[in-house]
């Protein structure tokens, strides 16, 4: 007995008997699963007690499971089933787990490395449901352990409604709207897509009265105005910076770019891709020179020569079919740009239709084989096009809508009667807005994503404090005037005593060309909005054309003051590394394939060209007074006051033309 004191190590108030009493204590139960038919499951049971322990499994109170006299129990679940286990010792002392519930689904699978994390086999599918009957919604799910559910409609927690069928008796109309259902267990979170629900009443409401949400919005902008080879523009730079300010509003994600060549534009929109998901609002603008070939878009970089030629330009087919590959909810295509004909005899290049979605919409500027105009509006030039836009683009309704206002704002100005009529094509089946919240509930990791990409192309250096020998410490700031142009503002912070007439001046390194500069007469009015934030600043540098900076960027500040002790004027100067800023970080300048948006059949054609574009007797000559593609038109009204007695040649974008492969011309 002595002996078996010490092994037990029983205390002065336990005896033996009591000893023997004490039942073994389960340390881990099985956990509930929902899994597969015929999927192989074991289910794990641990206790610790006196001596050799026995295990026995049951699956109804009295029914004992064959074969399951171990603390692991392996089933082929073939139907939803309870288990528990029983623990006893060799002293007739025995405990139960908790009891578990295999439930099993015969539709659906799991993949080969599958560990138990939430595993949505099938998600809730959109329906349509009379008012006043039952509303059902299932997604079918598997984990281990047995996932937890909670149904969400329109990013709101519905209570109590955790089951995989979601049920509602006696719909009604306010319970149309998104649904979707978080699934959680130990080891992840994932939740099901979103479906729509429809309640058709008696008679039946119009169901474009239902709010509807995006899980993001985002808007890529590009303005090109110094053209290597053609005539430059004026207006895509304030059309550009204003829309991009009231897209901010509507909480759109904006990468906004000016002046990009064939190889930048092609990597920005590969770039744009990537803030793009299901359920965004995707939105495109452009404002440069354009033109369309049977029916084909093409948006001329600012690198192109002449003539046109589809190689050497992008396709607007070709951005929208990125855009529908990604799923997004809506994709809104704004050109602000000609569409005047070249080479129609020509077969066009083969683009594979678009699906059809319902959820695409363009806007142009003018009717096909027309022009789009620009106009000097008191000190700002802009085109006719967004400046109408721009008037209406916060306003609430259906995209389509908003654009038919545009349209008829278009037709009541004099300046452009029968000169310029805007065109809406749409696929549009919902009446979604670009006024519509963002819900991001279910998206939340491709939202972070998203907006990772997003700052990565809109980082601003933060505020730099230089001091220098003398004493005199300056203050850098930095502003987005657009994601590949920012404004550096130097500021005097302290001055020293021994410094009078302080000055500075700024440089880059490497210098980089001001795309502003070819517009000096426009100079007051690029200044006036460049500016703010920066009104008492003592010098300021414009740093364009950002995504072409290949090294690390520095500011040189030069420091000129009158030594007060000497007189003599001195300089001195500090440099502070700024890095990567805005759009430099996404690297636009690397090299790859400028032809790889998509496009089937792109491939074959040559140097081979024919010009073609004069005029044709049906045609009337367009005074000089209108130039296409966003012009500027100086003096605009006189002009048209004298259009009667002005003959001018064809613009010349009229005699350019692309080109023929040499193995499809037959002589």
């Amino acid at each position: 007995m002595q002996i078996l004191k010490k092994d037990i190590h029983l205390s002065s108030s336990t005896t033996v008997p009591e000893m023997y009493n004490q039942a073994p204590i389960i340390t881990k139960h099985p956990v509930s699963a929902c899994v597969p038919k015929n999927y192989c499951l074991t289910l794990h049971c641990q206790a610790k007690g006196l001596g050799i322990l026995n295990y026995q499994w049951f699956q109804t109170e009295d029914e004992e499971v064959p074969g399951g006299t171990k603390s692991d129990l392996v089933i082929t679940a073939e139907k939803t089933q309870v288990y528990v286990c029983r623990v006893n010792d060799q002293h007739n002392n025995c405990v139960f787990s908790e009891w578990v519930k295999v439930k099993v689904h015969d539709i659906g699978d799991v993949p080969v490395s599958w560990q138990g994390q939430p595993w949505i086999s099938v998600h809730p599918v959109s329906t349509t449901v009379k008012q006043g009957h039952d509303l059902k919604i299932q997604c079918v799910t598997f984990g281990i352990p047995r996932p937890v559910l909670q149904w969400y409609k329109n990013g709101n927690l519905l209570q109590n409604q955790t089951s995989e069928m979601l049920i509602i008796k006696n719909a009604e109309k306010n319970h149309e709207g998104t649904y979707l259902c978080s699934v959680t267990n130990i080891h992840d979170e994932k939740w099901t897509e979103p479906a729509e629900v429809y309640i058709l009443c008696t008679p039946p409401d119009k169901i474009s009265t239902r709010k509807y949400y995006a899980t993001d919005k985002v808007a890529l902008l590009i303005g090109n105005l110094n053209y290597s080879y053609h005539p430059n523009l004026i207006a895509p730079v304030m059309d550009v910076h204003e829309l991009a300010h009231l897209l901010q509003e509507l909480n759109f994600r904006v990468v906004s770019l000016l002046d990009l060549t064939k190889q930048e534009m092609t990597a920005a929109i590969l770039q744009y891709q990537q803030l793009l998901s299901k359920g965004v609002y995707a939105l495109f603008y452009y404002a440069g020179h354009g033109y369309e070939c049977s029916g084909r878009n093409y948006l001329v970089p600012i690198d192109a020569p002449q003539p046109y030629r589809r190689e050497n330009c992008i396709s607007v087919q070709r951005i929208m079919k990125i855009m529908q590959e990604t799923h997004t909810s809506v994709n809104v295509v704004l050109l602000d740009t000609c569409r005047k004909w070249y080479n129609q005899e020509f077969n066009p290049s083969e683009i594979r239709p678009l699906e059809p979605l319902g959820n695409t919409v363009y806007g142009y500027a003018t009717c096909e084989d027309a022009e789009a105009y620009e106009v000097q509006d008191g000190e700002r030039s802009t085109g006719i096009f967004t400046k109408y836009l721009n008037k209406r683009i916060l306003q609430e309704g259906k995209i389509t809508h908003v654009l038919e206002q545009v349209l008829e704002d278009l037709g009541r100005d004099p300046l452009i009667t029968g000169k310029q009529v805007m065109e809406i094509k749409h696929t549009l089946k919902e009446a979604r807005s670009l006024t519509d919240s963002i819900h991001s509930v279910g998206y939340t990791m491709a939202f972070a994503q998203r907006n990772l990409c997003w700052k990565n192309a809109n980082d601003v250096p933060p505020k730099k404090e230089v001091k220098f020998v003398c004493g005199v410490e300056v203050e850098l700031g930095f502003s987005a005037l657009f994601s590949n142009v920012l404004i550096v503002f130097a500021t005097i912070k302290k001055a020293a005593a021994d410094t009078l007439d302080c000055s500075i001046s700024l440089q880059s390194t490497p210098v980089l060309e001001d795309v502003f500069s070819n517009h000096s007469s426009q100079s007051d009015s690029f200044d006036s909005f460049q500016l703010q934030g920066g009104e008492n600043a003592d010098s300021v540098l414009r740093l364009c054309g950002l995504q072409k900076l290949k090294t690390s960027m520095a500011i040189k500040v030069d420091l000129h003051y009158t030594d007060a002790n000497s007189r003599h004027r001195l300089v001195e100067t500090k440099e502070e590394d700024i890095g990567n800023p805005l759009v430099a970080k996404c690297e636009l300048h690397r090299h790859i394939n400028v032809d790889k948006l998509p496009e089937n059949g792109a491939k074959g054609f040559s140097s081979a060209s024919k010009s073609v574009g004069h005029m044709g007797p049906q045609q009337t000559p367009v005074p000089q007074a209108f130039r296409p593609s966003t012009r500027h038109a100086e003096n605009i009204q006189k002009l048209l006051e004298s259009h009667s007695s002005i003959k001018c040649n064809e613009p010349e974008e009229n005699d350019e033309s692309d080109i023929l492969d040499q193995r499809r011309v037959k002589h």
